[in-house]
């Protein structure tokens, strides 16, 4: 399961960016990317609407949500959390 969804996030992201997934890497931030604020909430969006998740992020503070979109590797790996509480 954990897989899937990096990959699909992967894909999100990737189609966002209008990049392959496989050039999302976990390190990589929003800003290598290229994704902007609105492709990141646009992204973010998509992410809520796959996985049946509400995201806890505030596009005009982003630095003030729970959830960290500093990279690649944080936003799955908060998607993931997200996806395991609801399943709980």
């Amino acid at each position: 399961m954990t897989n899937d969804i990096k990959t699909r996030i992967r894909e999100i992201i990737a189609e966002q960016a209008m990049l392959e997934p496989e050039q999302v890497t976990d390190s990589a931030t929003p800003e290598d990317l290229g994704i902007d604020s609105l492709g990141l909430v646009e992204s973010i969006f998509a992410i809520e609407e796959e996985f049946d998740i509400s995201i806890p992020f505030n596009a005009n503070e982003p630095e003030k949500s729970d959830f960290d979109i500093s990279s690649m590797g944080s936003i799955i790996s908060a998607v993931e959390r997200l996806v395991s509480e609801k399943a709980a």
